[in-house]
Formats: C-alpha cells, sequence, structure tokens
C-alpha cells in the first residue's frame, strides 16, 4: 500500500461540510423536515457534523442517528467470518421524513442499498437523499449521490482512505494505491 496523494486535507474537509451543508438546506427548502442518518462508521461523525453546522446556519436541531447495516449486506458472509453488529441508534420517528443517508465513500453502492433496506425496516420515510463526502465511480448498483464532497475518479487497483480526527486522530482523504 502506498499514499498516491492527499486529496483533502483538514481545512478542505471543513470547507466541503460547509457546502455540503448550504446545498441540504437550498434543496430542502430549510431544515424543518429532514433527519440526518449516518452510516457507520465515518458517516455517523460526518452526519454529526452536518448537524452542528446546520444548527450554526439556521439555529435548528436536526435529529440525527446511527444507522448499522452490517445484517443488510449481501456480502456478509463472504467478508466476515464473525459479523460485528453494532446498534443502530435512530432515537426519532422517520415517518414521513426527508432523510439525508450519508457516508464517507461511495463505490459499488451496495453499503448504500443496504442502508436503505434497513431504513425501509424503519419506518415510511418521505424520501432518502444521498450524501457522500467522497464519489470514486465503479457503481455496481444504479445509485448516485444527490450531494457530493468531492468526485475522485479511481482504478480499481486504487483505494480512498477517509480519515476523521473522531477515528483516526487526524481529518484527511488519500488516494491509496493497493
Amino acid at each position: 500500500m502506498k499514499i498516491k496523494a492527499k486529496i483533502l486535507d483538514e481545512q478542505s474537509i471543513q470547507r466541503t461540510i460547509t457546502r455540503l451543508t448550504h446545498e441540504i438546506l437550498e434543496r430542502n427548502k430549510g431544515a424543518e423536515n429532514i433527519a440526518l442518518v449516518g452510516i457507520q462508521t465515518r458517516g455517523e461523525f460526518l452526519a454529526n457534523r452536518i448537524k452542528n453546522k446546520l444548527y450554526e446556519i439556521e439555529g435548528f436541531n436536526v435529529p440525527n442517528g446511527v444507522l448499522n447495516i452490517t445484517l443488510y449486506r449481501d456480502d456478509v458472509r463472504v467478508k466476515l467470518k464473525q459479523p460485528e453488529v453494532k446498534a443502530t441508534n435512530i432515537l426519532f420517528d422517520i415517518n414521513d421524513k426527508d432523510i439525508i443517508l450519508i457516508d464517507d465513500v461511495l463505490y459499488t453502492g451496495r453499503t448504500v442499498r443496504a442502508a436503505m433496506d434497513a431504513l425501509t425496516d424503519l419506518g415510511r420515510y418521505s424520501s432518502i437523499q444521498l450524501l457522500v463526502l467522497i464519489d470514486r465511480g465503479h457503481r455496481e448498483l444504479p445509485i448516485k449521490a444527490d450531494f457530493v464532497g468531492k468526485n475522485v475518479p479511481t482504478s480499481i487497483n486504487e483505494e480512498v482512505r477517509v480519515k476523521l480526527k473522531e477515528v483516526d486522530g487526524e481529518d484527511a482523504v488519500y488516494l491509496i494505491e493497493i
């Protein structure tokens, strides 16, 4: 594994979060009917940052939660011998809400499909809008993000690594050669 490029640094990530938050507000005509759901692990922390930015801009406390999709994945038996199941933590009613589903990297689309299945089991939302920090292409399913921090075309031999202070001790996005 070799770092090919640093795609985003701490300041770039902060600016991207601010821009994405404004895009959410513009598209949804405010924050009154939205709820944020972060896909574990890094989507959870991105959702928290967006929640804080929404409050800073609008003064509105948007509900947010954490979604664990481990048991909804179609590759759970292939990749994991004993899947690590963390709790989903959504303590608000998702019915009739416009859900902003948040993840760090969009790749094949399988994680997002699993997340949509999990959300459907929780209620009847009004809509799901997908926000990702990085879209790296190579979709296997017809899934497209509504809000994208940065498009990063990659080859199959490359990987995008998002690092967030809450988990990794730094804010950065790297392009890695594998």
